[in-house]
């Protein structure tokens, strides 16, 4: 339903969100300020309203659709006009889901392209696992198991991406033919991450987590969960402009399950297109996660797949550019009649 847009009197520029209603973005967005009840409007009677402020909304709501009009673009070299599928690959043996499946990397490898085969634009591989509670592993130890991956993965033409934490894991990956930086700590959890970035030219995915892995489900509290992560991964991606990346080499991803409730995850799952008003790329990675069992009838990471692709299909049909998922062929055969039946 529609209603008036916000009356809140000295109104923060900051404090000013747009959210497109389906995408592509057509002419109606909701407009969402802190503090006050959403309104949804067109583009014209929102900037309307933003020219009926100060020069700081006005300027804020313009950049804002701007970013939420331009057309696709492409990321680490492949077009984004429809959804892409990332495998995730891990080498751990505790990972939340497959902790133990591909162990070593022979069998990483292995998993890697057939995850390929079933229609992975990129393959995303970890050498740490980052579930609740989850242990850190040594550098050499994290090295041994990705870079044999990476390189095998990457001769074979693959778009590899390199999810760490650690600038020396980064490194080596990229060196070893990663095309993608995927941090959880948004290249905030090892001081010369940033720069080695910076200098690589490599894109980066930028992800919000709240605390540790092993602390980050101790009590999480937002005032406000979709904004909050959007107000943090604004600001890493100012921080990563100030230190030369590009914007239109950052991706960013809101972290769901990182330091959230079962409430917090709905609610930003539900709110995913106020991302793209950060002008990036938009990565989702539900799969499997906890939430989905809650929601549902607990049950165990195996057992969510189709919670999964409810969640990637919503992703997708808010403008998700790039969905994280362990099970790339039932992904891919998701999206592709939800694409059908979308331009049908």
């Amino acid at each position: 339903m529609r209603g008036p847009l916000p009356t809140v009197g000295d109104l923060p520029a900051a404090s000013v969100y747009i959210r497109p209603l389906g995408w592509p973005a057509g002419d109606f967005h909701e407009v969402v300020v802190r503090g006050a009840v959403p309104a949804k409007a067109t583009v014209d009677e929102i900037r309307a309203w933003a020219d009926g402020r100060d020069a700081a909304v006005a300027t804020r709501v313009e950049t804002l659709l701007e970013r939420l009009a331009a057309p696709p673009r492409n990321f680490a070299g492949l077009p984004l006009g429809r959804p892409l599928v990332m495998g995730i690959v891990n080498v751990t043996p505790d990972s939340f889901s497959d902790g133990g499946e591909t162990p070593d990397p022979a069998s990483a490898i292995e998993r890697g392209r057939a995850m390929a085969a079933a229609g992975a634009r990129i393959v995303d591989v970890g050498g740490e696992s980052t579930r609740p509670g989850s242990r850190t592993v040594s550098l050499e130890e994290e090295l041994e198991r990705v870079v044999p991956v990476v390189r095998a993965l990457a001769a074979d033409g693959l778009v590899v991406s390199i999810d760490s934490r650690r600038a020396a894991v980064l490194g080596a990956a990229l060196e070893a033919g990663a095309a993608i930086v995927n941090d959880v700590t948004a290249l905030n959890g090892d001081p010369a991450s940033l720069d080695l970035v910076a200098k690589s030219g490599a894109p980066v995915i930028l992800m919000h987590m709240l605390g540790e892995p092993g602390t980050m489900q101790d009590d999480p509290r937002y005032d406000n969960a979709p904004l909050d992560i959007y107000d943090y991964l604004a600001e890493r991606v100012a921080t990563c402009e100030a230190a030369g990346i590009e914007r239109a080499r950052i991706a960013v991803d809101p972290g769901i399950g990182f330091g959230k409730t079962v409430a917090h995850n709905a609610e930003i799952l539900g709110r995913l297109g106020l991302y793209h008003g950060l002008g990036c790329v938009v990565v989702l990675g539900a799969s499997r996660k906890s939430f989905i069992g809650r929601l549902s009838q607990d049950e165990p990471a195996q057992g969510r797949i189709p919670g999964s692709l409810a969640a990637a299909l919503a992703g997708a049909a808010q403008g998700v550019q790039i969905i994280r998922v362990h099970d790339v062929a039932e992904t891919h055969q998701a999206l592709a009649i939800w694409e059908a039946i979308r331009i049908a």
